[in-house]
């Protein structure tokens, strides 16, 4: 059983830093991030592999944002540096992994079928 558990978002003005971190248990290939922002539809934001050093990144973010993990603790980050107000958006920690729910995405080659609950980034211009 993948559990996906994120850390709080926030709000911060244009310009500013975030990290959101993801704690992950079970088995996984890789972690990301998506974002979904209202009225659209979920994309991708980071990858890495599990394990990996690999990372993969939307060209809307790349230079900005940086995947990470912290492989002793099972955890994955997602450091947003300059943050746009088109950055705002409900961000996802996702899962690669065996056994995953229905609602899956590609993103980076790679098809996410497990998700976190989800946690608020909001930018103010």
């Amino acid at each position: 059983q993948v559990h996906l558990v994120e850390s709080e978002g926030g709000s911060v003005q244009a310009g500013g830093s975030l990290r959101l971190s993801c704690a992950a248990s079970g088995w996984t290939s890789s972690l990301g991030w998506f974002r979904q922002a209202p009225g659209k539809e979920r994309e991708g934001v980071a990858r890495m592999p599990t394990g990996g050093e690999n990372t993969y990144y939307a060209a809307s973010v790349k230079g900005r944002f940086t995947i990470s993990q912290d492989h002793a603790k099972n955890t994955v980050y997602l450091q947003m540096n300059n943050l746009k107000p088109e950055d705002t958006a409900m961000y996802y920690c996702a899962a690669v992994t065996s056994a995953g729910v229905a609602g899956g995405r590609w993103f980076g080659g790679f098809y996410f079928n497990y998700w976190g609950q989800g946690t608020q980034v909001t930018v103010s211009s």
